[in-house]
């Protein structure tokens, strides 16, 4: 009896431990404190955090320091590249870089898979909280941008397909490596 309880006991213990990341619907559930043009970038900055990490965790860590070729980043490069932009990109619509965040030397700091995700997630806080400090007003500033001007809007949305170029790029990285991206086994969503 004393095995069986504490078999169980186990496997209550591993349950309640397994994490399981859903899908975000941020068109469907709101995104909280922010409304508008920002409200739609939100959206896709919760969607690319969401498949981000999901991503990450899916990736097993021995992997992180593969890459398709010699000239061009590893797994782990590439989630942290994309760490290093959400720090690094926001400060131009007035959101600093933290000040212990070193985007210079973010994208080859580590290979550790938990401090990798760790850093994915704190790079999203930061691109979300970045978004909520924004004041609309601040929409249709502009500001120098590779010999020309762009606004703060344009500056949101360069942001927005910058990421997504990279969460496709490692996409195919895991598809090369044989993970499947966990979003598209989900089931169907329930309107």
């Amino acid at each position: 009896m004393p095995r069986i309880l504490s078999a169980v006991g186990l496997i209550l213990i591993t349950i309640s431990s397994i994490r399981v990341t859903a899908q975000v619907y941020p068109y469907r559930d709101g995104t909280p404190g922010v409304t508008g043009y920002r409200s739609e970038v939100m959206a896709e900055v919760m969607i690319q955090e969401s498949e981000f990490v999901r991503l990450a965790e899916a990736i097993p860590a021995e992997k992180y320091t593969w890459r398709p070729s010699p000239d061009v980043r590893t797994i782990a490069q590439v989630f942290l590249h994309a760490s290093a932009a959400n720090y690094n990109l926001y400060k131009l619509v007035g959101t600093p870089t933290p000040a212990d965040v070193d985007t210079k030397t973010l994208e080859d700091s580590t290979t550790d898979k938990a401090k990798v995700i760790a850093t994915l997630k704190a790079s999203y806080a930061h691109a979300k909280a970045a978004i909520r400090a924004m004041p609309d007003a601040d929409l249709e500033k502009t500001l120098a941008w590779n010999g020309g001007k762009i606004t703060e809007r344009g500056v949101l949305l360069y942001i927005v397909q910058h990421i997504a170029q990279h969460l496709g790029q490692q996409i195919a990285y895991a598809r090369s490596i044989g993970v499947v991206p966990p979003w598209t086994v989900d089931p169907p969503r329930k309107d």
